[in-house]
């Protein structure tokens, strides 16, 4: 269960800062902690790891801001949780200052998002002008943006849809987009040099059909990896099972992506703090949901 409770306001340490959280990003994993306390042990937890915000208090030795700097960030995953919260101390370099292009409801919808699609591509399959790249999910949290940040990096992009989405991956640049409703995608296309699946499932397997030797298939799901891992091999291709990390580095060329005008996160929904557990629980749409802090 999710409870509203009163605690006392945290203050920021050496190399913290203290942030008045005006909103807070919602992910798949915050409902996974909560069913199981998987990274968070057992309650009573904070959780939420998105968030954006202003400062309220810098600690000892911070040289970086100052109070009522507005800045965002992914909370130093998956141990460093507590944006579900009007206030949170994390360590001061895992904070960007948000770009003035975006609402605080919109930078919470980017950090663990933004950062997985960029560590997936950018870092790991380091895409680059002319690869192509096969999307499984493009109108998700983390596929719409790994979408756009392709673009802007100058890949090729071809995007697994369904009829309901497919004029919105288009919209964010996909070159191509494929209904998989009535299409397999093995039959339509091939030599791709990146593949990022979010899916599992037999994806992974059906991936390997459409690299190209050397290629990469990067997966959220490692768990889907290992029984694709011998095929792989003898295909020459590399697998790789992402776990994203709090990256100040990454979050600043995400910022300054969407300084350029050319990344935008999608907000599908926005509930209050006090609405977080049905938040977790609906749909709403392509984008992220994002709660906002009163």
């Amino acid at each position: 269960m999710l409870k509203l409770v009163e605690r006392e306001r945290p203050e920021p340490g050496m190399g913290q800062i203290l942030v008045r959280v005006h909103a807070a990003g919602v992910n798949p994993v915050d409902a996974l902690n909560r069913q199981s306390g998987v990274f968070v042990g057992p309650p009573p937890f904070v959780l939420g790891w998105d968030v954006s915000g202003t400062v309220e208090v810098v600690g000892v030795g911070v040289t970086l801001y100052q109070p009522g700097d507005a800045v965002f960030a992914l909370l130093p995953f998956p141990h460093g949780h507590g944006a579900y919260a009007q206030y949170v101390v994390a360590p001061t370099r895992v904070f960007v200052r948000k770009p003035a292009a975006l609402s605080h409801v919109q930078a919470a919808a980017l950090p663990l998002a933004g950062l997985t699609a960029w560590q997936a591509l950018v870092d790991t399959a380091r895409i680059g002008a002319g690869s192509r790249v096969l999307i499984t999910a493009p109108a998700g949290g983390v596929g719409h943006l790994a979408v756009q940040i392709a673009k802007a990096v100058g890949a090729h992009v071809i995007g697994l849809v369904n009829p309901t989405t497919a004029g919105y991956v288009t919209s964010l640049g996909a070159d191509e987009v494929i209904d998989y409703t009535t299409t397999d995608f093995r039959e339509s296309m091939s030599d791709a040099d990146v593949v990022f699946d979010m899916i599992g499932h037999d994806y992974p397997e059906k991936a390997l059909e459409v690299l190209k030797p050397g290629g990469t298939l990067v997966s959220t799901l490692l768990q889907s990896l290992p029984a694709v891992a011998g095929v792989a091999r003898d295909r020459g291709i590399q697998l790789a099972g992402l776990f994203v990390e709090a990256d100040q580095l990454g979050l600043t060329a995400l910022a300054d992506l969407v300084t350029r005008g050319a990344l935008s996160p999608t907000v599908a929904a926005v509930f209050p703090l006090e609405q977080a557990a049905q938040a977790q629980s609906v749909r709403s749409g392509p984008g992220k949901t994002v709660l906002t802090v009163g």
